[in-house]
């Protein structure tokens, strides 16, 4: 069941590659119709068609993958929780998918296309939880750790994923708008503040807990990857405004911006998931004279 569950967060990733790939060569409306594709399941794999075809055929498999895991979490996984977590995964999959009928029918309304985006980044990690909670080290017992600073690790292990998805919102309405970079070049400062914030806490704080240093090690190394992938997307979209059709190096680079975007958030969801396994709250002080009388020392006969 794990190695099912990695394996269709996987498929999910490639999924999200696609999806900039289609965004990226602005190939959205190449196919006019929904479910199907000019009327066929095969349609003709020319031009921009096979970008936007291609990615519905990977949403497909992903959606037959997701509805085979929540059935079988449902009938072997004991964890209520997670059977319930599968279930909203087969959900938010479905909804996904409506969303992108609707962005076709409708003609790219902006509010639907920026929720398709952010869905598809929910979905990841959804199923990225899955792959994760079902492992066998998830399910082996830890002595939770305490933690001793101010915020708590957890809390800000929370704000990292929260700040990651509203700077994907902002990425998304920019990608679909052209709109102002402003909004999206604060949440990356926010967004970097909070990730090496956070790192840094793990890294002094909590050094033996090689499940949150290589998490925080991935998360680190992974924004740098996404400032200079961001900033090169910027550069090369000034660089290239005036030609008729997206370029390649700028597709390229905006669709591993957005894939990047896609780990950061999951690894980061990951990373809150494992502190609030791992770590455990500060210790209440025994108030002076609260010793009861078994602590005590015992009375000379």
């Amino acid at each position: 069941m794990h190695r099912f569950a990695v394996f269709t967060a996987c498929v999910t990733f490639l999924l999200i590659v696609a999806g900039g790939l289609v965004t990226g060569k602005e190939a959205g409306l190449s196919v006019p119709d929904w479910p199907l594709s000019y009327g066929s399941l095969m349609p003709p794999m020319v031009g921009n068609i096979r970008y936007e075809h291609t990615h519905r055929m990977i949403a497909a498999l992903v959606g037959a993958l997701t509805l085979i895991l929540a059935v079988w979490l449902w009938q072997k996984e004991e964890r209520k929780g997670v059977r319930l977590l599968g279930l909203g995964t087969l959900l938010a999959v479905i909804i996904q998918g409506i969303l992108g009928g609707i962005t076709v029918i409708y003609l790219l309304p902006l509010p639907v296309s920026v929720g398709h985006a952010c869905l598809a980044q929910m979905f990841f990690c959804m199923v990225v939880s899955l792959a994760l909670l079902t492992s066998p080290g998830w399910k082996t017992p830890l002595s939770r750790v305490e933690d001793s600073g101010s915020p708590r690790l957890q809390i800000l292990c929370l704000a990292v994923p929260a700040a990651i998805f509203i700077q994907l919102v902002l990425g998304a309405t920019l990608r679909h708008s052209q709109g102002t970079v402003i909004p999206h070049l604060a949440g990356a400062l926010i967004v970097s503040i909070l990730v090496i914030w956070t790192s840094l806490r793990v890294f002094y704080k909590h050094p033996q807990q090689w499940n949150l240093v290589r998490l925080a090690l991935l998360l680190v190394g992974l924004l740098f990857v996404q400032l200079l992938l961001g900033t090169g997307s910027y550069m090369i979209r000034l660089v290239t405004q005036d030609a008729p059709q997206p370029t390649l190096p700028l597709v390229a680079l905006t669709t591993a911006h957005v894939a990047a975007g896609a780990l950061i958030f999951a690894i980061g969801w990951a990373l809150a998931l494992e502190a609030f396994r791992t770590l455990a709250g500060r210790r209440e002080s025994t108030p002076a004279g609260s010793e009861t009388l078994t602590s005590a020392r015992p009375l000379p006969s």
